[in-house]
């Protein structure tokens, strides 16, 4: 028996993904390289924009016919899933098998059911009382240097654009103990960077009085482990405390992805982000004074509803300030089951558009900027993979490198001289 996963959206659901494949594995299934050669077919969805929709439903129609051909059973899981339920089926009646982030834990049994020919859908309204079950699946990973490790599910913000509080619940925060044991574990098993992850990372902690600069320090008090990252915080969490612990740890990389989504004041506001532009732009500086050679990359949301042309400007304006090494930037869609799905004022498509341009050019300028920095300076590389002939791996600052070497060298950290700078990597040689 074969799997095949396709994985849409975040660094979150790429981790559900891997223990969906822990699952899979543990009942004797192999992984299939395309879905034409699998039993059963996953598709793990992500719901923040109308697109990702889309591209899974399309995706759905293709899969309909391997189905009729080939008797393999569908299955459709993550935060499409959990938003639709089972109106799901009335759009997909050829998906067999539904679940969702809350309860991977019951995959086997899911499996089990739809091979016996049942539908098998069990969406939650609300994390179960055992989801801590998921923490006992072993992951099934690709990479062997870089690995997540989520540390909490869900979010206690309101945004009035986002879905995630509906697709992935409030937040939950994985006791300490669970994740140091996930850490040592990869540890030892030759990995050398961890990515810890949370749909608001930096809150990690609120619901069992502990603080995410404590977790930051135990990681890295982990035997094996060079480096950490964390992904994605709120701004509004980013405490001194938490800064100052970056500072301090020289394992915990110099970069940091704080989407500040708008510029506008007004917008922000609009948006519920609960700070206003002078209050990130100070968290901004106040990181680069505990944090020295902080690099940044940001999500921005160009057209939110009434956004006027000044609105606009003022998003401009912390592109300029900031100088971010990459923006994630995407135009408003609107996410039935939030404030803003009904907001007044939409902004046409082709304003949006237009102004998705600019800021784009605007960025484009910038990173070729940083990009003069990089070059004929020394950077330390961590190799994560080789190919095609040459080792490619990261800066401290997220940069990603290639340059010629033996692949005895994945898994290695080395320093080379950045020959050729781009605006989205380096080339350099081996010092």
């Amino acid at each position: 028996m074969k799997y095949f996963i396709k994985t849409f959206g975040c660094q979150m659901n790429v981790s559900d993904s891997e223990r969906i494949r822990g699952v899979l594995e543990g009942l004797g299934f192999k992984v299939a390289q395309s879905p034409e050669e699998a039993d059963v077919i996953l598709l793990n969805t992500c719901t923040i924009r109308e697109k990702p929709d889309q591209k899974v439903f399309s995706l759905l129609g293709e899969l309909r016919k391997i189905k009729q051909k080939n008797g393999s059973i569908i299955g459709v899981c993550g935060c499409l899933a959990q938003r639709m339920g089972e109106s799901l089926l009335h759009k997909a009646p050829e998906v067999d098998l539904m679940f969702s982030s809350f309860n991977i834990h019951s995959l086997e049994k899911l499996v089990k059911q739809a091979m016996a020919g049942y539908k098998a859908i069990e969406i939650l309204e609300e994390p179960p009382e055992d989801e801590d079950k998921l923490w006992d699946i072993k992951p099934v990973r690709d990479g062997q240097v870089c690995a997540y490790v989520t540390v909490m599910k869900g979010c206690d913000k309101s945004c009035t654009y986002c879905v995630v509080p509906k697709t992935r619940g409030r937040q939950r925060s994985r006791s300490l103990e669970s994740i140091l044991k996930e850490v040592r574990e990869l540890s030892q098993m030759g990995v050398r960077e961890v990515h810890l992850l949370g749909q608001n990372v930096t809150a990690w902690g609120q619901d069992i009085n502990m603080g995410f600069e404590e977790l930051l320090r135990r990681v890295c008090e982990v035997e094996g482990i060079w480096r950490v990252r964390f992904t994605t915080g709120h701004p509004k969490d980013m405490t001194p405390e938490i800064a100052r612990a970056m500072g301090e740890l020289e394992k915990v990389c110099p970069h940091l992805h704080l989407p500040f989504q708008a510029g506008s004041d007004r917008i922000l506001e609009l948006m519920q982000r609960n700070y206003t532009r002078e209050e990130y732009l100070s968290k901004i500086e106040m990181l680069r004074e505990y944090v020295k050679g902080i690099t940044f990359s940001t999500d921005v949301i160009v057209g939110f509803p009434s956004e006027t042309e000044e609105d606009f400007g003022w998003t401009l304006e912390v592109l300029k300030e900031v100088e971010f090494e990459q923006v994630f930037s995407f135009k408003f869609s609107p996410r039935p089951e939030t404030p803003a799905y009904d907001m007044p004022f939409e902004v046409p498509d082709e304003v949006k558009t237009s102004r998705m341009s600019r800021l784009l050019e605007l960025q484009k300028s910038i990173l070729e900027k940083i990009s003069r920095y990089y070059l004929g300076t020394t950077q330390e590389i961590l190799v994560e993979e080789y190919q095609d002939g040459k080792l490619i791996g990261r800066t401290p600052s997220n940069r990603w490198a290639s340059f010629s070497g033996d692949k005895e060298l994945v898994g290695k950290r080395v320093k080379i001289k950045v020959l050729k700078s781009s605006a989205y990597g380096l080339e350099g040689e081996l010092i």
